[in-house]
């Protein structure tokens, strides 16, 4: 499966399929969120939820090239990706783009 974030792909002729999508909601434990929170105060990266982030992603990613394989695609082109607070400490990540096969 390719995954690119043009609505092209160098070479090949493209037939749209459909939007794919993938979602997940993250969220870190009670003594990260803690943790996390004192850092608040001395500045720095928030390595944990740099992590929950990444992970997320890489959900959200893997759920929509599943959408995509049911498709029958070869790629998804003009990929996103958006993200929403849902609450302290946990976060929506949707990764989106369009499932296409090659001509």
């Amino acid at each position: 499966m390719i995954l690119v974030n043009t609505d092209y792909i160098t070479g090949k002729e493209l037939e749209m399929l459909g939007l794919v999508r993938g979602s997940t909601i993250q969220s870190k434990n009670i003594g990260k969120d803690i943790t996390q929170s004192f850092k608040t105060i001395v500045g720095g990266e928030l390595k944990a939820y740099t992590q929950m982030m990444n992970e997320a992603r890489a959900l959200a990613t893997k759920r929509m090239v599943e959408d995509a394989e049911q498709l029958g695609a070869d790629a998804v082109v003009n990929i996103r990706y958006a993200s929403a607070a849902v609450m302290q400490g946990a976060a929506e990540v949707i990764a989106y783009g369009t499932a296409v096969k090659f001509k």
